[in-house]
């Protein structure tokens, strides 16, 4: 294969309502598909939702009856890994013969992950990806994935792996990532501001990799009227606005960013570029100097009871 089409979903979820926020996936691997992607990302924690806006009653100290009922509605909006959300979406990128990487919210007992799905059209649900370190507020919902969960999965397509939003500001994270030899670097976001097109870029630069950057665009008339997100009440207050990227190994521009609206970004990756790209940068190989710098990686489960029998 030396050429491929790629999309990036920019779609915001419907909050606390998984069954019509899988439909837009739906959808929206389809169109992808009718555009001739192999590979389609959604963005960060599209099934089960991104709580923009939302404070959940928690002050320093405290939290507030309204608040862990607020949670308990966000927790059963959530999905469990593998379930009945990853088998449809087994089924659906069976179908259309995609893969599809993709954000969910991920509930495990009491705790709730932050986590990418690499479905494969013929093997299903092949890896996820728990987020490492959920940023600032985050940190009240989700739990910190560990090291067992940083694959790079190969495919017809390439090796897929996956940095989710914030992520990509862990150096040491991205140069186990690129050891890994990773030539289709998938972002789920939210994060809409301007820096976060430097960013996507400069992962590009250094990994010398594609970089698809799928984010949500959200709008206050995408949660219920119960729920009063920070910035106000008028349905159209923009909570995320998109800016959703395909980005080629030497930090070109191919797709997007699209903002302000909903939309499938599509962009046909070059696939001999990789090649190109390596000729004078190889973050783990030529350009690494082991002499000087080594990374210990952990990649063994830290289950919380271990029973030896």
């Amino acid at each position: 294969m030396t050429s491929v089409v790629v999309a990036a979903v920019q779609a915001g979820s419907v909050m606390f309502d998984t069954p019509a926020t899988l439909a837009k996936a739906e959808q929206s691997v389809r169109e992808a598909s009718a555009g001739g992607a192999r590979l389609v990302v959604l963005p960060e924690a599209f099934l089960g939702g991104y709580p923009k806006g939302l404070d959940f009653g928690i002050t320093v100290g405290s939290r507030s009856a309204e608040g862990r009922d607020l949670f308990r509605r966000y927790r059963e909006a959530a999905v469990d890994v593998p379930g009945p959300e990853t088998a449809r979406l087994a089924e659906l990128a069976a179908e259309l013969d995609v893969h599809v990487v993709g954000g969910v919210i991920e509930r495990a007992g009491g705790t709730l992950y932050c986590t990418a799905l690499f479905v494969d059209p013929r093997r299903g649900l092949v890896a996820t990806h728990r987020k490492l370190m959920p940023t600032a507020a985050e940190r009240f919902l989700w739990g910190q994935g560990d090291g067992s969960t940083m694959p790079a999965v190969r495919t017809e397509v390439g090796v897929l792996g996956a940095a989710i939003c914030w992520e990509n500001y862990m150096p040491l994270f991205r140069q186990s990532m690129y050891s890994k030899g990773v030539q289709i670097w998938c972002a789920p976001t939210v994060d809409d501001r301007d820096q976060w097109q430097a960013t996507m870029r400069h992962v590009a630069l250094e990994g010398r990799c594609f970089v698809i950057s799928a984010n949500q665009f959200l709008t206050r008339d995408g949660l219920p009227a119960d729920v009063h997100p920070v910035q106000g009440d008028d349905p159209g207050t923009v909570l995320i606005n998109g800016g959703s990227a395909v980005i080629s190994p030497l930090g070109e521009i191919l797709a997007g960013p699209l903002r302000d609206r909903e939309g499938v970004l599509l962009a046909e990756l070059d696939l001999a570029d990789l090649d190109r790209a390596t000729f004078d940068f190889d973050a783990s190989g030529h350009y690494a100097r082991p002499d000087v710098f080594t990374l210990t990686v952990d990649e063994s489960p830290k289950p919380t009871v271990v029973r030896n029998t």
